[in-house]
């Protein structure tokens, strides 16, 4: 009970913090949406720019994530690493990342430097150089993030085969970090034909977390970023994916400790089309199967029946196309793939058969709310919510209403989605099977 009315409290507090963002555009089109968190006198500044792998033509794969790089590499006025030097001289931190949906720059600092950084993030949004032996340079380091983190990876070089075999059309076949031919036939001049047509005010979304006045940091937006020009930033043109009409599959066979298991399933997510309750009854099916201990898949598969080594599922709601619903597995010694299959294929007909029980649909809302309550201990976080919202096309205040359209699922809507998306003709099975034993995953 204790536990409980301290995570009503908690949320009590979070729907006033949430409603207490100010938001902005400046003249030229960029957003801006500050959060005050007077905790401690940092802030979290973040950047993002609506571009990401999913915006990228066949053969042109990995434009974003490389030109992210670049973007530590200098400007008319900064020396290349000087933006990172600069900032850890302040006593902050900095970073970036591409996703399918966007790239996102951002800095941790004491708020009396905030100032320096936006005038930094102002100055690359503009300035930008890309230099070719910069580039090259850089490239290189790119290509072998790609070796490490897939190619020599059979877990990575899975989920890339699964992806580009499940999607026809829908550009979440690419991967973020392209293919390597892709790299291998890059030039700086694309980059700067990609910074150009992506990196402007009217594409960007300033977002500051911390201890800080909204009208301030507004203040601060417009000295740094107003006189930048607005841009002619392209009108994508998404290509429908076409329904697909049976079971696919696809084999991997490279060397590896452990066979694995990656299933997909094409769901909807918010915004896509679906019925407004429809993302969320996935959300609750997702934590149903793979929520904790106590979940279906590890308390089942792992534990009780010991089929698996590791079981899994997950479901993002929060994407700019409709995706993939994921579940996975990792036999255990003695058992193999098509047990674990057989298995997880199980697990969705269970879901099919009967509703879930009001225990466990109690357990996975109040997992929700925890998670929100710590969340909110971290300035990044928030930052991320609004940001990642934002970018994608949604509006921020979902962040508002999440626990409550959670609350709303019944029994009955997750028997519903799972009955209708989690079906043989949504479904995409890869399969890893070692090449030898010995290796490493």
């Amino acid at each position: 009970m204790r536990f409980l009315t301290s995570l009503v409290l908690a949320l009590v507090f979070l729907g006033s913090a949430h409603a207490s963002v100010t938001e902005a555009t400046l003249d030229n089109g960029m957003r801006v949406l500050v959060k005050r968190d007077a905790r401690a006198p940092i802030a979290v500044s973040m950047v993002w720019y609506r571009i990401g792998g999913s915006y990228e033509e066949p053969g042109s794969t990995g434009l974003s994530h490389v030109l992210e790089h670049m973007m530590f590499r200098g400007t008319k006025n900064t020396e290349p690493g000087e933006f990172s030097r600069t900032i850890s001289a302040l006593g902050g931190s900095e970073n970036a990342f591409t996703s399918r949906d966007y790239t996102a720059y951002f800095e941790t600092l004491a708020v009396e430097h905030l100032d320096k950084a936006l005038e930094l993030e102002a100055d690359r949004m503009r300035n930008m150089t890309l230099n070719n032996d910069e580039f090259l340079r850089e490239l290189e380091v790119v290509k072998e993030e790609r070796r490490l983190r897939t190619d020599d990876k059979p877990t990575g070089l899975l989920y890339e085969q699964l992806m580009s075999t499940a999607y026809r059309a829908s550009s979440y076949q690419n991967p973020v970090i392209g293919w390597m031919n892709d790299l291998d036939q890059m030039k700086v001049e694309d980059l700067k034909r990609w910074y150009d047509m992506w990196y402007q005010p009217n594409n960007a979304t300033l977002v500051v977390v911390g201890d800080v006045e909204g009208a301030d940091v507004v203040a601060i937006a417009k000295k740094h970023f107003g006189s930048i020009p607005r841009g002619d930033v392209p009108q994508l043109r998404e290509t429908p994916e076409p329904p697909q009409r049976g079971l696919t599959r696809v084999n991997v066979s490279v060397p590896a400790k452990q066979p694995y298991l990656l299933m997909g399933y094409k769901v909807p997510v918010i915004g896509s089309g679906a019925e407004e309750w429809e993302p969320y009854a996935l959300a609750v099916l997702s934590s149903i199967l793979d929520g904790g201990d106590s979940a279906r898949l590890t308390s089942e598969m792992v534990r009780e029946q010991k089929l698996a080594a590791s079981a899994g599922a997950s479901y993002d709601a929060y994407s700019r196309l409709p995706s993939l619903f994921l579940m996975d597995g990792v036999p255990n010694e003695g058992v193999n793939l098509d047990q674990i299959e057989q298995a997880l294929l199980e697990q969705v007909k269970r879901l099919h058969d009967a509703p879930i029980s009001s225990d466990e649909l109690k357990r996975v809302v109040t997992q929700a709310v925890a998670q929100k309550v710590f969340a909110a201990d971290s300035f990044m976080s928030q930052a991320m919510e609004l940001g990642s919202l934002d970018s994608i096309g949604l509006d921020w205040r979902l962040v508002n209403v999440e626990i409550e359209n959670l609350k709303k699922v019944t029994p009955e809507q997750v028997q519903a989605v799972a009955k209708k998306y989690l079906v043989e003709r949504n479904l995409t099975i890869a399969r890893l099977d070692p090449e030898q034993t010995g290796a490493q995953q």
